[in-house]
């Protein structure tokens, strides 16, 4: 038989009770009443303690002295949901690797250009800038080569919905390749994610050369515009997180390489999980819109609506970023 060692303690389990069963913040009242209570059965299950005496009494004592602690100290867990993620968290990390995303970027375009002046002033060096993984020698000659052949490729057509389906599903899982791979070679000093960044920008400039040289130069882009934009936005995440990891290596500060390895892990798997939704939403563009009957101007507009959400997004987060932070007076009403 359990023997309760004083009054106090029925009071601090009825009341430990009552906040259990209704989670949420400690009315002032309650919160001094729960402390004062906590204080006194403290001092009792020292002096029990100090007798030994009571064992039962003396565990039941401790935990209510337990529960009340946590209700008192102990920091609630905060259950995130995804909007606090995409319009809280992530932002902070959107802002403070700004440059890091411009240096991406710069690569890519740099790449790009590349790749076009290279293949139009040598177009043998077209093989060496498309591997044939990405596209097949013979079938880019032929591309390279006839008008007719590039006017077919662009043809708008549209595919079977389980065809559609299985070929979103493999672009996602190449595009995530793609980025986890561009992220975590950034840890070698960040080199092999920028020699990918490069290498990615030319084969999308030699790829453009091929279509940009004669009338057809509008339709390629509206092919290539819509999934493009969220997937070159979700490659440049996943390499920024990889140069992320690049300077902890590199420029790790006071602390060990160790230290500031962990310390960027986090922010750097946050762009990785931001990348996820942008390379789904790609893949369902690229076999959905893509490989469909939709005209060049339709296609276009699609383009735009990707291209103004996520204009759309960063600046909402900036707007957010700079209002002044609300007091809180929730209090007054307790």
């Amino acid at each position: 038989m359990i023997v309760r060692p004083a009054q106090s303690s029925k009071q601090l389990e009825q009341l430990l009770e009552r906040v259990e069963a209704a989670p949420g913040e400690l009315s002032f009242d309650d919160t001094r009443e729960l402390a004062q209570l906590y204080r006194i059965c403290a001092a009792q299950l020292a002096a029990m303690r100090s007798r030994g005496r009571d064992p039962e009494a003396i565990r039941y004592l401790n935990a209510l002295c337990v529960r009340a602690y946590t209700r008192l100290q102990v920091e609630p867990i905060q259950r995130r949901r995804l909007p606090d993620f995409f319009f809280a968290d992530f932002p902070k990390v959107l802002a403070a690797t700004a440059w890091l995303q411009l240096i991406i970027a710069a690569i890519t375009i740099g790449g790009a250009i590349a790749g076009a002046s290279i293949v139009s002033e040598n177009p043998a060096a077209l093989y060496d800038c498309i591997p044939a993984a990405f596209y097949p020698s013979a079938q880019l000659e032929t591309l390279k080569e006839s008008h007719e052949a590039r006017a077919d490729f662009l043809k708008h057509r549209s595919e079977e919905f389980g065809v559609k389906s299985i070929f979103s599903a493999s672009l996602f899982a190449h595009n995530l390749g793609v980025g986890i791979l561009s992220f975590a070679v950034g840890v070698l000093a960040g080199i092999p994610t920028l020699i990918l960044v490069f290498y990615n920008g030319l084969t999308l400039g030699a790829f453009a050369w091929v279509f940009s040289r004669d009338s057809l130069w509008p339709m390629f882009w509206a092919w290539m515009l819509p999934h493009a934009i969220p997937e070159l936005l979700g490659i440049t995440l996943c390499s920024t997180a990889g140069l992320m990891l690049a300077k902890a290596v590199i420029a790790p500060g006071r602390n060990s390489v160790r230290e500031a390895l962990t310390a960027a892990g986090r922010p750097a798997l946050e762009m990785v999980a931001a990348s996820v939704p942008l390379f789904i939403v790609a893949a369902f563009i690229e076999s959905f819109v893509r490989q469909s009957a939709l005209s060049t101007p339709a296609r276009f507009i699609a383009a735009g609506i990707a291209l103004a959400t996520i204009v759309s997004y960063v600046v909402y987060i900036t707007w957010q970023s700079r209002r002044p932070v609300p007091p809180d007076l929730s209090w007054l009403l307790r």
